[in-house]
Order: C-alpha cells, then structure tokens, then sequence
C-alpha cells in the first residue's frame, strides 16, 4: 500500500469520526480533535495492516492510539476522554467481516451442495476475526483510560447526601412532621 493511498483511508476514517461525533452530540470545540484521533487510529491499523500484521493486533495498536490520545485531549479540552474515543474508533470496526459472516448465514440456509463446509469454514472465519476485532476495539480504548485512573470508586465522593442512621425517635419525629 502507498503512502497516498494510506493518507486517503486515514483521512476517510476521520470524517467518518467526525460523523458519528455529530451523530453523538459531541460540543462542536472537539470536532477537530475527533478527527484528528480518527485519522490516527485509521492509520495505525491500515499501516500495521500493509506490514502485514494481523487484522486483530493492528485493530488493538490503532484503538490504543486512540484511548491514549483521547485523554491527552481529555486534559486540554476539558471533556470527558469517552467524547473523543468513541466516534474515534468507530470506523476501526470491522464492517466487512460481519457483513461476510451475515451473508455466510444465509447463504448456509440452503445451500446442501458440495461447499456447504466450505461455506461454513468461511463464515466461521469471518465471524470469529469480527468478534475479536471488536473485543480488541473495546480494550484497547478501555486499558489507557483505566491505567491513567487516578482514584477508585472507592475513593470517589459522592454527589448524594451520606445516609445517616435514624434512631427510632428520630423517626417517630420525622413521622409527626
């Protein structure tokens, strides 16, 4: 793959972000920065992909691109680091696998002939690299966002009022009110 060709998927992946980062409502201030992350993680898994990396690992790379610049742009933007993920790594699924394994499924309802195991192995396939694909998305954006936690939920305080034990004339006085 050249490197023009490599450009022109990075920046569709981009305006693909972009479109879902509307989609999703994100503050207009962030739209350049969802593209910019989509673009990158585009790049990374369609790079790695020309390097002949395997689908799955090169999906992980560009999502954990993408979750790690996401909460450098958390911390300058001043938004939560899932506004930029997200619509960033949405075009990074695997549409073509599941769209293959979809057809396989249907195509396996009547067919009985000589590639029926064929048929069958193929969509087994396709059906299996869509599933960690997407397994590898979901982690790669997830891990830098949980590493770079600071506190537990533990530690978390809570916006609601701490509740308090009543005494029975506590309530019996709360009940005559």
């Amino acid at each position: 793959m050249n490197w023009l060709e490599l450009l022109e998927k990075g920046f569709w992946g981009g305006c693909a972000a972009v479109g879902f980062a509307v989609l999703f409502n994100v503050p207009a201030r962030a739209l350049w920065t969802v593209f910019f992350l989509g673009l990158v993680g585009c790049l990374a898994k369609f790079s790695l992909i020309g390097f002949e990396v395997h689908v799955v690992i090169a999906a992980f790379v560009g999502a954990s691109l993408v979750g790690v610049f996401s909460i450098r742009a958390a911390h300058k933007k001043h938004a939560p680091p899932l506004i930029f993920a997200i619509p960033s790594v949405i075009p990074l699924v695997p549409g073509i696998f599941a769209y293959k394994t979809m057809l396989g499924i249907i195509s396996l309802t009547d067919k009985v002939g000589d590639n029926y195991n064929q048929v069958l192995a193929e969509t087994i396939n396709n059906g299996t690299k869509a599933t960690f694909i997407v397994m590898a998305l979901a982690v790669g954006v997830a891990i830098p966002n949980l590493i770079t936690r600071k506190e537990s939920a533990k530690e978390i305080d809570s916006p609601l009022p701490k509740m308090r034990r009543l005494s029975s004339k506590s309530l019996k006085r709360m009940i005559h009110k």
